[in-house]
């Protein structure tokens, strides 16, 4: 079992920044593939961005890809998601997820979301 908790979200204006965390306990990561997923209002949930925590690989969305960096700190079991150039687009609910299966889009464990909202 693997336990996850976002922290991190906010409103910020378009074109700001925000770090989202999320924090991982319960289980040693090492086959684990960790996400990034979002929802926006009236949406449908999406896929944002995923990293291997052994070996470091990462993978995008076409829409943020440049704008975003995923990110992960052994010592803190933690991944972070760096978000750049915000717009409006960018609001929704982001949660973060592990996948045992090492497949990254195909997830067991999700965190409960945070909420990221960008004024125009």
């Amino acid at each position: 079992q693997v336990q996850l908790v976002e922290s991190g979200g906010g409103l910020v204006q378009a074109g700001g920044s925000l770090r989202l965390s999320c924090a991982a306990s319960g289980r040693t990561l090492g086959s684990y593939v960790m996400g990034w997923f979002r929802q926006g209002p009236g949406k449908e949930r999406e896929f944002v961005a995923a990293i291997r925590w052994t070996g470091g690989k990462t993978y995008y969305a076409d829409s943020v890809k440049g704008r975003f960096t995923i990110s992960r700190d052994y010592a803190k079991n933690t991944v972070y998601l760096q978000m750049n150039s915000l717009n409006p687009e960018d609001t929704a609910v982001y949660s973060c997820a592990a996948s045992s299966s090492g497949n990254y889009l195909s997830y067991d464990y999700w965190g409960q979301g945070t909420q990221v909202t960008v004024s125009s």
